[in-house]
Parts: C-alpha cells; sequence; structure tokens
C-alpha cells in the first residue's frame, strides 16, 4: 500500500495559493513527535510516563504542539483556522493520541468540543472572538458536567437567572470540566428557566478572565486513575455577572445544540482513540517477537498470534466505522444521529476488550509502570476514561432504540425487497480520499427519519458477492458472510417492527438494547464491505479480500452463533502484514501511514 495523497482539489485556496493540506500536516505532526523511544524527546515515551506519574501534561510537549499550531485545527477554515474535513481531523488527532491519550484531550480534544455549539449557534461575532482565541494557542472549556447530575443533562442545575441590568447571574457550580482552571473562555450549559422541558437550558460563551473576582472559584481539581495528567477541575459561581451578548443562539435552544453536536465527537473522538489501541498492540507485538517460549518467540504460540491478529482486524473495523461516520457528517448528516452512537459504542467495546487480551499476552508486565512496556498500562488506564466521555454505551443504545422501528419500515425492508435498484447515494461515503463538501451544522437531525445508506447497502452488497463468487473462488467466504448479514438485517427488520410502543423508548427493557446492538454490528460490517469495494488499487492492502473476509467474520462471531478463530492461513497472512507494517514502523489502521524515524534502539522493542 502507497503512502497516502498529500493533496485534494478541496485543500487549495480559491486563488489558486497552495497551502498545507491535512495529510502533510499530519506529516509534520509525526515528525514533531518524534521517536518515542528518545529519552530526550520531550513527546517522547519517557517524558509521557513521567508527566503522567506526576499528574500532569508534559509541559515540553504541550509547548511543542502550541508552536505547531494545534489551536487552529479546532476552528473552521473559514473562520481563519485549519479544520475543514472530521475525518481527516480524527486522523490528524490519532497521531497524538497514539503518543498520550491525556495530551490528546488535555492540549486539544476539549477546545474542539467547546467550539462545536459555536460554530453551530454562535453569531459572526462570537464565532470570529472564538476562532481566534484558539488560533492564537488559547483554550475554549466545554463546561457542562455536574456530578450530582452525571450524563443526564436535563437535570443540570447551574442558573443563569437575569440580571437587573441586562445580562445574567451565574448561580451553581461545574464539576470535571477538563482545563478549567486555566482556560480563557468557556462554554456554559446553564438553566436559563426554571420550568420542565426541553427549552430550559441555554449556552453561554463566557470570558472567564474578565469575570470579577470574588465570584467565581477555579481551584477545584479531581484527580482520576485514567489520563491523570488532565486538569479536570470546577468551578463555582457566586451571583457571577456575565454579559447578554454572551447568549450562544437562542435562549432555551441549548439542548436541541447538544443533541445536534455531539454528533460530531461521537463521530471523530472514537476515530482518535483508535491510535490508543494502535499504540498497546505495538508494544505487546514487540514484546511477543523479543519474549522467548519454548524456544520460539510468543508471536508464534497460537493463542498468542491470535490475539495480535483479532487486535489488529479490530482496529481496522473500528477505523472503518468511525471514518465512514466522519464522512457521514459531510455527506449525509441527516443519517449521523445513528451512525454517531454506533461508532461512540462499538469502538471503545472493542478497544477496551482487546487491551485486557493483550493485557493477558504481556502478562505481568501489563502492570509495570516502568520500562519498555510501561506505555501499554497507561493505556489501559486511559481508555476507561475516554469510553465514558460525554455518553456511556448504554446511553448510545438508548439514542438508537426508538429509532430502528422506523428504520426498518423505511429503509431496511425496501432495501431488501429490491433486485435491481441500488440505494440512494453514491460510493463517496467509504472514498477515503474523495475530497468533502464544507460540514453544515444546520444539516443534522436529531434523527434519522428512518433513513439508512449504510446498513440499507447489505443486501446489495451480497447480491453483488454472490455474483462475483461466481467466477472468483477467493471470494466464497466473503459472500458467505455478506449473505448472513443481510439475513442478519431482515431479521432485525422483522423483530424491529414486532417491538411493542414501550420496547421503541430509551427506557425499554433488554430485547430492544440486545437488537441496537446488533444494529451496530451491522454498520460496521457494511461500513468495511464499502470501504473494501471502493478501495483503489494503489492502497493494496485495503484490495485485498483478506481484510474484509476477517473482519466480518469477526463481527459474525458477536452476532451469534460463536465462531473459532480465523484459518490459519487467513490468520498467518494478516500476521505478516501487522508484523511488516511494525518494521517498516507504519500505523495498524487503514491509512498505514509512516511514524516518525526511531533513532533510539531499545532493548525489548522491536526495530
Amino acid at each position: 500500500m502507497t503512502d497516502l495523497p498529500t493533496t485534494s482539489a478541496t485543500e487549495v485556496r480559491v486563488d489558486g495559493a497552495r497551502r498545507d493540506t491535512a495529510l502533510e500536516r499530519l506529516k509534520r505532526l509525526e515528525t514533531l513527535l518524534g521517536d518515542p523511544y528518545d529519552p530526550a524527546n520531550p513527546l517522547g515515551q519517557a517524558a509521557v510516563l513521567g508527566a503522567d506519574e506526576r499528574g500532569e501534561l508534559p509541559a515540553d510537549g504541550e509547548r511543542a504542539l502550541a508552536e505547531y499550531g494545534l489551536g487552529a485545527e479546532f476552528a473552521p477554515a473559514a473562520l481563519g483556522g485549519r479544520f475543514e474535513r472530521a475525518d481527516r481531523f480524527a486522523l490528524l488527532m490519532r497521531a497524538i493520541f497514539r503518543r498520550d491519550c491525556a495530551l490528546g484531550i488535555g492540549h486539544g480534544v476539549t477546545s474542539f468540543i467547546a467550539g462545536l455549539p459555536i460554530w453551530s449557534d454562535g453569531s459572526p461575532e462570537q464565532q470570529q472572538r472564538a476562532a481566534d482565541l484558539l488560533c492564537g494557542g488559547g483554550r475554549i472549556v466545554a463546561a457542562y458536567t455536574e456530578l450530582d447530575h452525571g450524563s443526564d443533562f436535563t437535570r443540570i442545575s447551574l442558573a443563569a437567572r437575569p440580571a437587573a441590568d441586562s445580562g445574567y447571574l451565574l448561580d451553581g457550580g461545574k464539576q470535571l470540566v477538563n482545563n478549567i482552571g486555566r482556560a480563557e473562555a468557556a462554554v456554559l450549559f446553564a438553566r436559563t428557566d426554571g420550568r420542565p422541558g426541553s427549552r430550559g437550558h441555554s449556552h453561554l460563551l463566557v470570558d472567564l478572565d474578565a469575570l470579577p473576582a470574588g465570584h467565581i472559584d477555579r481551584t477545584a481539581r479531581y484527580p482520576t486513575s485514567g489520563v491523570r495528567g488532565c486538569l479536570l477541575g470546577g468551578a463555582r459561581f457566586d451571583s457571577c455577572p456575565v454579559p447578554a451578548d454572551a447568549l450562544l443562539g437562542e435562549e432555551g435552544g441549548a439542548m436541541e445544540t447538544v443533541l445536534k453536536v455531539f454528533q460530531v465527537t461521537r463521530c471523530v473522538l472514537p476515530g482518535m482513540v483508535v491510535g490508543v489501541g494502535d499504540s498497546q498492540l505495538r508494544t505487546v507485538l514487540a514484546f511477543a517477537g523479543e519474549r522467548q517460549l519454548y524456544g520460539a518467540p510468543v508471536s508464534a504460540l497460537p493463542l498468542p498470534r491470535s490475539v495480535l491478529t483479532d487486535a489488529f482486524v479490530d482496529l481496522l473495523i473500528c477505523d472503518a466505522l468511525s471514518t465512514v461516520a466522519a464522512r457521514t457528517l459531510h455527506l449525509r448528516p441527516a443519517e449521523a444521529s445513528v451512525r454517531a452512537a454506533a461508532v461512540k459504542y462499538l469502538v471503545p467495546k472493542l478497544l477496551q476488550e482487546n487491551s485486557y487480551r493483550l493485557g493477558v499476552v504481556l502478562g505481568a508486565r501489563s502492570y509495570l509502570r516502568e520500562g519498555p512496556y510501561a506505555a501499554f498500562q497507561k493505556a489501559a488506564r486511559d481508555l476507561p476514561v475516554v469510553a465514558l466521555a460525554h455518553a456511556s454505551g448504554a446511553v448510545c443504545l438508548a439514542n438508537i432504540v426508538p429509532q430502528l422501528p422506523r428504520l426498518a419500515e423505511r429503509a431496511w425492508q425496501p432495501a431488501l425487497d429490491a433486485r435491481t435498484s441500488r440505494p440512494d447515494g453514491d460510493e463517496a461515503l467509504f472514498r477515503l480520499h474523495d475530497p468533502l463538501p464544507p460540514l453544515d451544522f444546520g444539516r443534522l437531525e436529531l434523527t434519522t427519519r428512518g433513513a439508512d445508506g449504510l446498513a440499507g447497502r447489505l443486501p446489495l452488497f451480497a447480491r453483488d458477492l454472490a455474483r462475483q463468487a461466481a467466477t472468483r473462488p477467493e471470494l466464497a467466504e466473503l459472500a458467505g458472510l455478506a449473505a448472513e448479514f443481510s439475513d442478519a438485517l431482515a431479521d432485525l427488520a422483522r423483530r424491529s417492527a414486532a417491538l411493542p410502543p414501550l420496547e421503541r423508548t430509551p427506557v425499554a427493557g433488554r430485547r430492544s438494547f440486545l437488537l441496537a446492538e446488533r444494529y451496530v454490528l451491522l454498520l460496521a460490517a457494511a461500513a468495511c464491505l464499502g470501504v473494501w469495494r471502493t478501495a483503489r488499487r494503489s492502497d493494496g492492502f485495503l484490495t485485498d479480500p483478506l481484510w474484509v473476509t476477517a473482519a466480518l467474520h469477526r463481527l459474525a462471531g458477536r452476532l451469534g452463533p460463536r465462531r473459532g478463530p480465523l484459518p490459519q492461513a487467513a490468520s498467518g497472512a494478516l500476521f505478516d502484514e501487522l508484523s511488516a507494517r511494525h518494521d517498516d514502523a507504519r500505523t495498524f489502521d487503514l491509512f498505514r501511514t509512516r511514524l516518525a524515524p526511531r533513532a533510539v534502539p531499545v532493548k525489548g522493542v522491536a526495530p
């Protein structure tokens, strides 16, 4: 597979002047990150682990990212920033998460999340002010969480009551807010109407440094076992005045905005966290190649090799689903609500399961906080924190459950009944290198209204593969798996349509949640098939049915019944690909991008 292309038609200025593309910036970022095993590298493993032990972010690493201008990646290009594509943004941030999950969150994602309601609802003046702050290296925090209410935003109690001379007076607190103690601005989710209902909360863009002393306290700090370097703090407001022009959008409109813009975070954040899984797999692969048992490397033993190859395949599944979901935000924003929930549910789940299995291969070393494998335990502690950010798996499935019957009626059954017609839409959803239109927040919807151009393609994929397998025997297994997923969609459509009224709500029982989980697996299978079908010849590995067959095999084992391991020939070929990428310092995702060159050989780490 060749390196990623470095230019696209959408990444050149209107006046024709060339500027850095996202992929070129990714290469620059990898160079900046440098050799992870160089003890003198401020973004190396030693610095990252040392800072984590102290419960802080690596200061030299933060300075390096500030000099790189990372803040500009969070602001739209139309406002002077560099954000244009959700898929490329996730890929770029993945490089930082591969090095240090806490640094990715603490120096990046928080400001990105905070910016979304501004780009969605803010006035031109508010948007430009926020973009200038981010591009200048400043920080904006997203202040939503209150410990008393968790993820239940409907009960959040920070009050913004009208002040006598216009504006608002803030009373109450926010907790577990990343960077609240050092940020220049905050987007506050506050109650502006005490009456029950969905129109009781508003967003306020607040200049934290301008608030009067004695009315705000930002000194609270909350230590955590994972992402220990993140400065998770709290703020307490006591009749704190803020001006009227702090209001973002309409008063009472924050809940609807949250439900829309969090679709963006749920699509892109899991794509970033794929980098954490990459690092864990790389660490254990190095150990398995160096550690000898019974006269051979651990990686030569059947069970450890199976764990390694399964983790590799799962990373490809995670990347396919998250990348397709990120492209959905641009191409099919009305369908993003269920896709975002699916990504946020499945990707953290797969990564955490593989973290456990890889830890078993690493053995007691998976607990060590120093030495060549110490990065593994840090990543294992970081992953659960990221998995819970903004929404747990149960919350994500609860977003899907009410939509199942309408999806069955309007999307899946018509796709199953079709014989020759193709589903609505083109193949751009799966073409990893195709340009994308700008992300239009106004086109995001609270529900899909029964549209599904992803899982609805499974019957088409199955029919096409059945025809191809008649003349290409190497596709027979893949065709059989695709047929299984098409049949599973038919079964899901039947069961979803038959759900009684109570089982169509977020408080449904186990049966509905199991159906939602099956739907997530069907979306992942469709994403993998779509990426494989549309891969370019120059993509090499992605055009090979090997990986997509293995991906569907893994996903089918979750649908049931339980399946055995991958066939030995397939497992061997996948391990060869995994080893080749490791030796060539390339990533384990769909893109196979080159990592920073290794300058310092370290015992226990393969070259």
